[in-house]
């Protein structure tokens, strides 16, 4: 696959107790579910847009179910540590992982990664949306993209962006609008999107493709000019900024999501209603308003169509690594 074809085929495109007794047996129906806390494993953080979302959304669902559900953030490793524990526990529906597209992309360039994102998971449903913005210094004198792109060219391979890590769903997002806008430049990763936004500010990083969570404040108070956001749609927190593909990128558009997922065996009818319960959560007014807040959007999807969804995403990130010369790590 050439570059172009990686271009156009895509990359789709958050408290409480100790859990429960990790025994189970087979005399209990999916209906029961849950009749004790259920942990929920995020592999980051605290206070990142992965581990905001679904402590917003499980606190609905423990309401629903009137039980505990116990959020773990485990993010050692590059999120392969939390990730794996889940892989490897007891496929009973009592233990779930919430990841960011990070699932499929930490493979695509990291050396033996000891999961499969498509072998060892079962999709239950993505959560949310996190809308990407592009954000520059007012200081560089870019006010859209095409300048940004221009800027670039002008200076072959001088330009530098900064990333939260490599890799990482914003990475890739950067890479595949890079080779979308076919301009070469110079990553400067971080650990953190704050960061990252910091260097941004001080005009030592030309610009930074990241969450917007992280940057909607600086964007509001003029300290940073957003020019574009990386999804098809315009993002609803800043509803005023265009799409990448609005300014004029084609196939450069990116899906930096939140999903649920739970290991491989679990019974389909468990997961169609944790599935429910998810969902059920996610469309009520209340819970749609403070993701809101968050900046991302409410996104759901079957069972399903998220496996698809899975399997064609860790296939693409592969190729657009490699097409953006990331090497495994």
């Amino acid at each position: 696959m050439n570059r172009r074809e990686i271009i156009k085929a895509g990359l789709g495109s958050i408290a409480v107790a100790a859990t429960g007794n990790a025994s189970y047996g087979p005399a209990w129906a999916a209906t029961d579910w849950p009749t004790r806390a259920v942990k929920v494993v995020v592999p980051y953080g605290p206070g990142s847009a992965t581990d905001l979302v679904p402590r917003t959304v499980f606190e609905a669902v423990a309401s629903q179910v009137k039980q505990s559900i116990i959020i773990e953030n485990r993010p050692a490793g590059g999120t392969t540590v939390g990730t794996n524990s889940v892989a490897k526990s007891d496929p009973d529906g009592y233990t779930i992982l919430v990841h960011s597209n990070a699932i499929v992309t930490v493979p695509a360039i990291q050396a033996n990664v000891p999961y499969d994102p498509v072998k060892d998971f079962s999709g239950v449903t993505p959560l949310a949306n996190v809308p990407l913005v592009l954000v520059i210094s007012p200081e560089k004198k870019v006010k859209t993209v095409q300048e940004l792109i221009a800027m670039a060219k002008a200076r072959p391979g001088a330009i530098n962006y900064a990333a939260a890590g490599i890799g990482t769903p914003p990475h890739l997002a950067m890479e595949r609008f890079r080779l979308a806008a076919n301009f070469e430049g110079q990553l400067v990763p971080f650990k953190s999107a704050p960061e990252g936004l910091t260097e941004v500010l001080a005009g030592r990083v030309d610009f930074y493709l990241c969450p917007i969570a992280a940057a909607i404040s600086l964007v509001k108070e003029g300290k940073l000019l957003a020019l574009a956001v990386s999804t098809a749609k315009r993002a609803s927190a800043l509803p005023d900024v265009p799409t990448t593909l609005e300014s004029g990128v084609p196939n450069s558009d990116f899906d930096f999501w939140v999903g649920a997922f739970v290991p491989k065996q679990t019974p389909r009818d468990v997961v169609a209603k944790i599935h429910d319960e998810i969902v059920k959560s996610i469309e009520s007014p209340a819970i749609k308003e403070r993701l809101g807040k968050l900046g991302v959007d409410p996104l759901t999807m079957t069972p399903e169509d998220f496996d698809v969804r899975i399997a064609k995403e860790t296939d693409i990130a592969v190729k657009l690594a490699k097409a953006a010369k990331i090497s495994l790590q």
